[in-house]
């Protein structure tokens, strides 16, 4: 009997990202005529220079309901209005892409690998926090999933197993990009629909950073030590899975050109800071930056203008899907705002999470996040969702904006390290059953929850 659920359950498919999202929309077509229509006041708030929400001030008003030929209309809206994010994202992509193709980060790496020598065990703390800063701060995440079995060869040979290697990828960038400093796809676009500048709580999220990334590594770390005393400890011992050989020494160091990207890349992530700190760039302002990198990295690493023209076009091909669920997430939120019924949930939402405590609310929010992540593993697509209701809420509890975007962020990027419907590809790339992941991951990830909550709370008396 146990044996044919278990066999019912792995057939069990999750459905397209598209089939969620239709059923999404579906569901707040049928919300609009379910949840009356109403609205708070907004007025101009001089010493922020923000709109914000009159807490007192809720009333129901008229809404839109939207009919049949409403509803594609409401998409093709959403495409156009979410056009400043998506080609952020383009061009933010082309750039990261163009590192990639001309060997950089491979070889930077690889030259890494071989200068610790003895001390190889510095790879793990290292590594994961290049990859962390890499997802913190340009937002790299499946960009890097091609060094999964690299380094899953690596750790092997090095007396580690499977898992290690699989970790020093995956979790070093899901960490950063959870703990994000200026993460152009969640941080960037959570602070421009809270209409706050991205310096907005950044040493916070500094501080942030170095703690979660700091306690993954030194959770694998203290997994990795006690694999190597006794190899019969992995959690994957006695599985036969096929391990990728170790990356063959290519016997150079990095070329002249590729240091000179190499050197381009850290001044891209130094102005890319100073800029938003200092000159307060914003979203536009990001997107140019990442598109005359990606045109100066290209002639600095000897391609053409054709040879940069096609590189940026092939860069395209792989994130189309992305600017896809973007531009049907928004035409869901416009769809929601014809109606007049945003305002009525943030109405009830601040009923539900209104208790008077800035903390229970700020948990509250955090909690809803990490569900919501459930269904809703983009975060880009989460942003676009439910920041628009969730700024309201934290203006309404008396929570500041970037505590809202802070538990956007944290329920967003961790659980997608733990949630099945977020995991399961990394699992798939790493040859891992999803059982043995949580074997190895249910420790790490309630410890990042419980610091997740401390730093909400913290965040809530902050700001």
């Amino acid at each position: 009997m146990i044996e044919r659920v278990r066999e019912r359950l792995s057939r069990i498919k999750m459905p397209h990202t598209y089939v969620i999202l239709t059923g999404i929309l579906l569901c707040v077509v049928v919300m609009t005529y379910l949840i009356p229509a109403g609205e708070y006041d907004r007025v101009m708030d001089a010493a922020s220079g923000r709109m914000v929400v009159l807490p007192d001030s809720f009333h129901f008003i008229e809404g839109i309901r939207p009919g049949l030929f409403d509803i594609f209309l409401a998409l093709q809206r959403g495409y156009v209005s979410a056009a400043d994010i998506m080609f952020l994202i383009v061009f933010a992509y082309g750039y990261v892409y163009m590192l990639t193709e001309n060997g950089t980060l491979n070889r930077a790496i690889r030259v890494l690998t071989r200068k610790l020598g003895s001390r190889t065990y510095l790879l793990i703390p290292v590594c994961m926090f290049l990859f962390g800063i890499l997802g913190a701060t340009l937002g790299i995440f499946e960009e890097v999933y091609g060094l999964i079995s690299v380094f899953m060869g690596i750790t092997v040979a090095l007396g580690y197993d499977a898992v290690v290697g699989g970790a020093v990828v995956y979790v070093g960038v899901a960490t950063g990009f959870a703990a994000a400093i200026t993460n152009p796809f969640s941080v960037g676009i959570a602070q421009s629909i809270a209409e706050l500048p991205i310096s907005s709580g950044l040493w916070y999220r500094v501080v942030i950073f170095l703690v979660f990334q700091s306690a993954a590594v030194w959770y694998v770390m203290r997994y990795a030590k006690r694999v190597k005393a006794d190899p019969t400890r992995s959690i994957i011992y006695g599985e036969q899975a096929a391990v990728p050989p170790a990356p063959a020494e290519d016997g150079g160091e990095m070329t002249l050109r590729q240091k000179i990207c190499l050197l381009l890349f850290f001044v891209t992530i130094g102005v890319l800071l100073y800029g938003t700190s200092a000159w307060g760039w914003y979203v536009d302002e990001i997107a140019a930056w990442f598109l005359m990198m990606m045109v100066v990295t290209g002639i600095a690493g000897g391609y053409s203008a054709t040879e940069i023209c096609k590189s940026f076009i092939e860069s395209t091909k792989s994130i189309v899907p992305s600017l896809l669920v973007i531009g049907f997430t928004r035409g869901i939120l416009l769809t929601m705002q014809d109606a007049m019924i945003s305002d009525t949930i943030v109405y009830g939402l601040s009923k539900l999470l209104g208790s008077g405590n800035k903390a229970l609310a700020a948990v509250g929010m955090l909690f809803l996040q990490n569900v919501i992540n459930f269904f809703i593993t983009g975060s880009t697509s989460q942003a676009t969702i439910t920041m628009p209701i969730m700024v309201p809420v934290a203006d309404i509890v008396g929570v500041g904006r970037e505590t809202a975007v802070l538990a956007y962020c944290f329920g967003d990027g961790f659980s997608d390290m733990f949630w099945p419907t977020a995991c399961a590809l990394q699992c798939g790339l790493m040859g891992i059953p999803l059982n043995k992941w949580y074997r190895f991951m249910a420790p790490l990830f309630l410890i990042m929850m419980v610091l997740q909550t401390a730093f909400i709370v913290i965040s809530a008396y902050l700001y």
